[in-house]
């Protein structure tokens, strides 16, 4: 389990890169509905699957933020 601290982490990363990518133009209008739609369907449709669905929701953030992250900057990040 990763937690409220890893949860909240991976909610901020989400928005941020979401809005990062919008204001770079490097996702449209069109990107920005799909992965709402998507992070909607994992926020408020995983805890409805039941109490053991719930516990997956801050891992399908995480790899949603992946996946925005390689849409946004064209592949993965460089920490060095």
């Amino acid at each position: 389990m990763i937690g409220p601290v890893g949860g909240l982490i991976a909610q901020l990363t989400f928005w941020t890169i979401l809005a990062l990518g919008l204001a770079f133009g490097e996702i449209g209008r069109r990107g920005l509905l799909t992965f709402v739609i998507v992070w909607c369907c994992g926020v408020f449709g995983l805890p409805r699957l039941g109490p053991t669905a719930a516990l997956f929701v801050t891992p399908y953030i995480a790899v949603v933020d992946v996946v925005l992250v390689f849409a946004v900057f064209r592949g993965d990040v460089r920490l060095s």
